[in-house]
């Protein structure tokens, strides 16, 4: 039990709800099996990065002479912890490292010794613990992909005369598409790669179904009937199947080359089709073969008349014409002998080199075709391709169902882990190339592992990957709940996927199997919706990347509550009865209800309980984290809640938060799974607490002190205003006090969006929903004065701003507080490295760092010269190139960071090297002293008792066998981090002591090596900085925003708005009691909306003020009204919050009851600071010269057409003259205008526009002399 939480009052009337699973599985349970760092080597699973290196290796030359072999990889620690990586805009990576084996099969090279070596890949990103990649600074997400599974497709569309047209399409993990088609004229025939077209039997002909016999065989066609004189006759008017060929091989010389070749020639004697009638007779037994074929006489014979039209087109008659016509067909070329011509159609669809299904499409192709081909077979076989082509017939017969290809059994999701591995192929794929070029150079001398590989390659293309590809986004981290959504999105898009514009409506469309795994509400507006969705708060990605939701498994009516709930992809919940999870049951689990509205497909049908399959675990099972934040969802129109959970996410974090009092019961949860928190590691006593840092003495057994190297006590940071990627802050408060007892999970800290850990993303007020003075039409915001004076919806923002030093062809830049031609009092609050001081008040215009830069200037005269070294004056050599403050800034200096390179001169490199040298002594130390310890703490736990036999990792004997433990003989021992996880002594209990000690150790002595490490690298090379660049300089400045007129706000409804007028407090309506509101909504807004659910809450969060209470009403499982009214009964609170209010300026009662309650707003990220814009004169477009726009280029307002049609209509033809010319692109004009302000003169007469001389140029560009007439 967690002491300091709040208690919801729970409505839910389901009861057994399962936990939910952690919401950032997906990415991190992905990542961790992609890199299976804590699996051992030898036991690592075929997945992952361990598969890619097992698929690229091993290389050989063209040879065969030299083979590299990968052995195994592994990673060394990170330099730079997750938040120095932010704070100087690296990317936090680990070195991959891998260890080859190079050795020469050739005898001819005896000399050449086999190679063992670890080789440097590159740096590769590795994910942070909440699920993030931090790149270049900035917190990047990867977002999984939806993309269609490979397997086969089976599909029909229409031609324009109306006919059916069927096809079949198989697509591969890698490697080229194959589709099967029928046309109007009923043949089919095979398209490769979506080009190149061919019937059918040519193919069925080139892999080895040579004869029209076989082709037939195949089908169960025809029957073979043997020629002889008599036998034949009584065969007289039945049809031939196959054509009667008389075949024979004539040699000839080739001129060229004097070979004899022999060459197949086929007459064709009779066609197929042909009735025998007595002629023919004759011809057949006069052409010597042995046997023809007939067409069978039974039903089926229609059903299969597209194989004998396609034969009618086929071309070919044997395998050898049959690769030759294919190769003529894709390569628009003429074979140059038989053996290429075969290899072709074995390279492309028969080579694991060329052709991959995958294990998911293997296993598709064998779910759809009722194949047992084993799953390590991932080409295609002969056989995929003749069921295939036996479904399509039976396709188009109406035999057989067409996929629906937006089924989820068709879609799969590519995790990050897959997404990775894919770019890991494709930068090995490079390297072995590059590696395989190199073997072949060096064929004679001596060389390493280490001179074949070249770490750029793989690095840039994982580089590439996180910077460019558009599935690598920069994270949304307005809230916790924006982080946590992100993670868990799923995208159509992306490489692979879909584009916005030739997605249909099919595709964005809710599909039934989406039920539990996508959620049908959360998807953004606009041209994206239904491509980017979200998963399930119960869904789970399996191992073949197919979403699964779960279920209790139901027999003969009676749920299973005790088992762990079952989990379902959409292809094993086909066919199966599902009912819902508010199902009224006994407490054994029995269903008490007598018919059972239930699910099945895409239909609803009412059933008996004995019928049903299977129950889903939880009403909220269908919606996403964000739709089951919104109490009584069920009650809004799905329009509205997909505004809601969309706006939840747009939230920015208050000064303040406060948890909903009607809440969901889920705010928890998310809270605890987006990783902000700081929870307890055990139980323990809080030590010491302040702003900034949490310190807990947690107990421990003697045992656990025994194994640790870390004090009993345990401090935590606090994260005080972090800039979050949209510029909110993250500020952590601690809840605990010194004295108290923590348990197992306690939350110790609230701030950012949270509070007493749970989610809180806005606040509570009390709401009237009336119209006050028409400031609330159209959706505006009425709000009170105390709202604004209490701080209840001030957030905190922080901005960074940054300035690089360079080294420039005249000389270094600098940063400095003197800089020339600027005042004392500008200059105050800078630090002699022209920084501003922590604390100063900002406003615009204020210099935040101050630096000068060399300018370039002709020679100075020998007068200025001796002057300037008499007065030191430099002023004339240098311009200042401050960072100023921009126009809107105001705001408080939160911190200030400078990194620099070492720059080295023989007095610094003197100074390093006794710095380095003094380093290794202290460190040194510590080592030794970590290992007194170890050593003191192993000998208690093995004092007396007798070696069993330990080993290093290289299987030699450490400690001999059958001896007693001394400390001097564990003091023997050179390295304990390489000591294989053996048996210590004889009892297992102290044995797994040892091992948990020897873990501790290294851990410990991991972190001093990476601090040794970290340490000497900022002695030698100071900061790491991109290269060019000496410093840099940051200045975090925070800034106050108070809600102000012009702020967006929004319920967790959909019930959005804009604060229209801040009124004083006493102006405001009031209750009877004296009360004021402190927001007034307008009613017009809700029925027209349908989102009544508003109303709801805000009865119910009435009736929760005054009783002191908090509520949790799952959706679609959530509060009645007879609930609501008891509680607003017991409250002593008007039923449906009706009530009479006051208006607060004359004190009359107004005529109508109002509806009155407490209702969660939300202050959210659009706000009128950050849009409010103003130019004079400003920046120019090059060309046009005419103002540019937007507010982040200073730009100023478009005067359009229809402005210019407002004026005409006025006729203010002297504004509109000046708009167009000296306001816009009058070059002179401006300048003349200008001067005219500034001497009080009257205003010059304007002169050409300049887009009138870009339109002359674009004139004289097309050949047209064009000359002005004066």
């Amino acid at each position: 039990m967690i002491t300091n939480q709040t208690e919801r009052l729970n409505f839910a009337s389901t009861k057994n709800i399962p936990d939910y699973p952690d919401f950032l599985d997906v990415q991190v349970k992905s990542f961790k099996d992609f890199f299976q760092l804590e699996t051992k080597s030898d036991e690592r699973g075929n997945e992952g990065l361990y598969n890619t290196f097992m698929e690229n290796f091993p290389i050989t030359d063209t040879r065969n002479n030299f083979v590299l072999e990968f052995l195994d990889y592994f990673v060394d620690p990170p330099r730079y912890t997750i938040q120095e990586c932010i704070e100087r805009g690296l990317t936090y990576s680990v070195p991959l490292k891998a260890r080859l084996k190079l050795y020469c099969t050739d005898p001819e090279h005896e000399d050449f010794e086999t190679i063992v070596q670890d080789v440097y890949l590159g740096t590769i990103p590795y994910m942070t613990p909440s699920g993030t990649f931090v790149i270049n600074g900035a917190e990047r997400v990867v977002v999984s992909q939806l993309h269609r599974s490979p397997g086969v497709f089976f599909g029909q569309s229409f031609h324009a005369n109306g006919t059916k047209l069927y096809s079949a399409r198989v697509i591969p993990f890698k490697g080229s598409w194959i589709e099967f088609s029928t046309d109007i004229n009923s043949v089919m025939y095979a398209y490769i790669d979506r080009k190149k077209k061919l019937p059918v039997t040519t193919l069925f002909r080139a892999i080895g179904f040579e004869r029209d016999k076989d082709i037939l065989e195949i089908f169960d066609l025809a029957e073979e009937i043997k020629v002889s004189k008599t036998g034949i006759k009584k065969y007289i008017g039945r049809r031939l199947a196959a054509r009667v060929l008389n075949t024979w091989h004539e040699d000839f010389v080739d001129e060229d080359t004097g070979e004899v070749v022999s060459i197949e020639r086929n007459e064709i004697i009779l066609d197929r089709d042909t009735i025998i009638d007595k002629d023919n007779v004759e011809e057949i037994i006069d052409s010597n073969v042995k046997s023809i074929l007939l067409h069978k006489e039974d039903n089926n014979q229609a059903d299969y008349a597209i194989i004998h039209n396609t034969l009618q087109k086929d071309p070919t008659n044997s395998e050898k014409e049959a690769v030759e016509h294919i190769y003529r067909q894709l390569r628009n070329a003429e074979p140059p002998d038989e053996e290429t011509a075969r290899g072709i159609i074995d390279k492309l669809f028969f080579s694991d080199q060329r052709y991959n299904l995958g294990e998911v499409g293997r296993y598709r192709m064998n779910k759809k075709l009722g194949l047992d081909i084993p799953m390590e077979k991932q080409v295609l076989t002969k056989e995929d391709i003749i069921t295939i082509v036996k479904y399509l017939i039976e396709l188009i017969n109406s035999k057989a169902e067409i996929d629906d290809i937006d089924h989820l059994s068709n879609r799969r999701v590519r995790t990050v882990g897959e997404q990775l591995s894919q770019q890991f192929g494709v930068g090995l794929a490079r390297m072995a190339r590059t590696i395989r070029e190199r073997m072949n150079v060096r064929d004679n001398e001596v060389f390493t592992p280490i001179d074949l590989i070249n770490a750029k390659t793989l690095s840039s293309v994982i580089n590439s990957f996180f910077g460019t590809n558009q599935l690598s986004q920069f994270m949304d981290q307005t809230n916790p709940l924006a982080e946590i959504t992100h993670k868990r999105r799923l995208s159509a898009l992306g490489p692979g996927g879909l584009s916005r514009e030739r997605a249909g409506f099919e595709v964005r469309d809710v599909h039934y199997t989406h039920y539990g795994r996508l959620c049908p509400i959360e998807t953004p507006e606009g041209p994206n919706i239904g491509l980017i969705s979200s998963l399930g708060v119960y869904a789970k990605v399996n191992g073949m990347g197919f979403i699964e939701t779960p279920y209790r498994k139901v027999t003969d009516g009676v749920v299973d509550l005790e088992s762990t709930p079952i989990y379902l992809s959409a292809e094993e919940e086909e066919g199966k009865m599902i009912a819902q999870a508010n199902i009224e049951m006994d407490a054994t689990g029995r269903i008490t209800a007598s018919n059972v509205i239930a699910r099945e497909e895409g239909d609803f049908p009412v059933v008996e309980p004995s019928a049903v399959h299977y129950t889903d675990v939880a009403p909220n099972q269908i919606a996403s984290i964000s739709a089951s934040l919104i109490p009584f969802l069920e009650h809004d129109d799905a329009n509205r809640a997909l505004m809601g959970s969309n706006m939840m996410r747009q939230a920015v974090p208050l000064i303040r938060p406060e948890a909903p009092i009607v809440g969901t019961g889920l705010e928890r949860q998310v809270a605890s799974d987006s990783r902000v928190l700081i929870n307890a590691e055990g139980d323990g006593t809080v030590e010491y607490v302040d702003a900034n840092i949490i310190t807990i003495k947690y107990d421990r057994t003697e045992d656990e002190r025994m194994v640790s190297f870390d004090a009993d006590e345990k401090t935590y940071n606090l994260i005080k205003f972090r800039k979050t990627n949209q510029g909110t802050s993250i500020n952590l408060k601690p809840i605990v006090r010194k004295g108290d007892r923590v348990v197992l999970g306690q939350v110790l800290s609230e701030g950012y969006a949270t509070q007493n850990g749970e989610l809180a993303l806005g606040r509570n007020l009390k709401v009237a929903f009336m119209p006050w003075k028409g400031y609330n039409f159209e959706d505006a915001i009425v709000i009170s004065e105390k709202v604004v004076r209490d701080d209840i919806f001030t957030s905190i923002h922080v901005d960074d701003y940054s300035l690089e030093v360079r080294d420039t062809k005249l000389g270094n830049e600098e940063l400095t507080n003197d800089i020339p031609n600027v005042s004392e009092e500008a200059t105050k609050d800078l630090d002699e490295n022209g920084m501003i001081r922590i604390g100063a008040e900002v406003k615009p215009g204020d210099i935040l760092i101050g630096k000068i830069t060399p300018k370039g200037e002709s020679d100075p005269t020998p007068e200025e010269k001796l002057l300037r070294a008499i007065f030191g004056d430099k002023a004339g050599d240098v311009k200042d190139a401050s960072l100023k403050a921009s126009p809107s800034l105001h705001g408080v200096v939160l911190d200030k960071k400078l990194f620099a390179r070492a720059v080295k001169d023989k007095r610094k490199r003197t100074q390093d090297k006794d710095a380095l040298g003094a380093l290794e002594m202290e460190f040194e130390t510590k080592f030794v002293e970590l290992k007194d310890r170890l050593v003191e703490k192993l000998f208690l736990i093995v004092n007396g008792k007798t070696s069993q036999g330990v080993m290093n990792d290289l299987g030699e004997e450490v400690l001999p066998k059958g001896k007693k433990y001394t400390q001097k003989m564990l003091y023997a021992v050179e390295d304990f981090a390489h000591l294989s996880k053996g048996q210590w002594v004889a009892d297992d209990a102290t044995n797994k002591m040892v091992n948990d000690l020897i873990h501790n150790y290294k851990i410990k002595l991991n972190d001093l090596q990476g601090s040794l490490r970290r340490e000497k690298f900022t002695i030698t090379v100071g900061d790491e900085l991109p290269s060019g660049i000496l410093k840099l300089a940051k200045i975090y400045i925070a800034k106050k925003r108070k809600l102000k007129v012009g702020d967006k706000m929004a319920g967790r409804h959909g019930n959005k708005g804009i604060v229209a007028r801040i009124v004083r407090h006493e102006d405001m309506p009031f209750l009877e009691d004296g009360t004021p509101v402190d927001i007034v909504l307008n009613p017009l807004g809700v029925p027209s909306r349908m989102n009544i659910g508003q109303i709801y809450e805000t009865v119910l969060g009435w009736a929760g003020q005054n009783l002191g209470r908090k509520f949790a009403t799952p959706i679609f499982d959530g509060a009645s009204l007879d609930q609501i009214n008891e509680l607003t009964d017991e409250a002593g609170v008007p039923r449906f919050g009706h009530t009479h209010l006051y208006d607060g300026g004359t004190g009359e009662r107004f005529h109508q009851a109002a509806t009155v309650g407490v209702i969660y707003m939300l202050k959210l990220g659009h706000m009128v600071d950050d849009k409010m814009h103003a130019r004079s004169i400003g920046p120019y477009s090059l060309i046009t010269q005419q103002p540019l726009g937007g507010k982040a280029q200073f730009g100023g307002q478009r005067f359009g057409e229809m402005e210019v049609w407002a004026l005409e209509a006025y006729g203010a033809s002297s504004t509109l003259r000046e708009i167009l010319t000296v306001k816009s692109d009058d070059v002179i004009g401006r300048a003349k205008t200008y001067e005219a302000i500034v001497k009080g003169e009257s205003m010059p007469e304007p002169g050409l526009p300049e887009s009138f001389n870009v339109l002359m140029h674009e004139l004289k560009g097309l050949g047209l002399d064009i000359r002005l007439e004066e």
